[in-house]
């Protein structure tokens, strides 16, 4: 059942309990080049304002199914603590109940860098340890720059990169980052990404 409810006494982010495998570092860095642009006085303001969306799950614990990139900035940036909102309440289910229904509401995201799906066990435990997919980094700034719409299909951005890891070269992202993005955009635009979320290619 969903409560959306917030708690207002902060969680540590080393406690918080990822729900995917990767996040791209390239955008981890943009979040926190934007957190430290943000006005001393107005941080507060801005944690209140970006509260991390939770499942408290065994032991009590809060499994984060929404800005994992965001909690790993932060933490990154030296902030100890976020105010989270709770979206289900499972702490009472055991732990392989608790992924059957995570996988079955598309809360979780279980695929590696390489776009393969993993055992559950596999999720890493901690935001710190969440490891780094170049293309994750590529299908967000592709989304920034117009290649297709924010969309609230889960881990949308996800697909995105997948489908962009099928065409675009890793040594591109990481040599020229602004002719990868080039090639995704084309991409993007391609009746071939129509089955995509978010897709906004030119329609025959």
């Amino acid at each position: 059942m969903a409560i959306r409810e917030p708690i207002l006494k902060p969680v540590p982010i080393s406690e918080l309990r990822p729900t995917q495998m990767t996040v791209g570092y390239r955008e981890v860095e943009e979040k926190r080049r934007r957190w430290r642009e943000h006005p001393a006085d107005k941080k507060a303001e801005f944690l209140g304002a970006h509260m991390i969306p939770t499942l408290l799950g065994p032991k009590k614990r809060h499994y984060v199914i929404d800005h994992h990139h965001l909690a790993r900035a932060l933490e990154l940036e030296g902030v100890e603590t976020v105010l989270v909102t709770v979206v289900a309440d499972l702490h009472e289910l055991d732990k392989d109940a608790f992924w059957t229904v995570c996988d079955h509401r598309a809360w979780v995201h279980p695929y590696g860098a390489d776009g393969v799906r993993v055992g559950f066990k596999d999720i890493p435990k901690a935001v710190a340890d969440l490891a780094d997919d170049p293309y994750r980094s590529l299908a967000g700034e592709l989304r920034r720059a117009g290649g297709f719409a924010k969309d609230t299909t889960p881990f949308s951005e996800f697909l995105w990169a997948d489908f962009l890891r099928r065409t675009v070269k890793e040594k591109r992202i990481a040599s020229d980052f602004s002719a990868a993005l080039e090639q995704a955009m084309a991409l993007a635009k391609s009746p071939e990404a129509g089955y995509l979320p978010g897709w906004c290619g030119p329609v025959t």
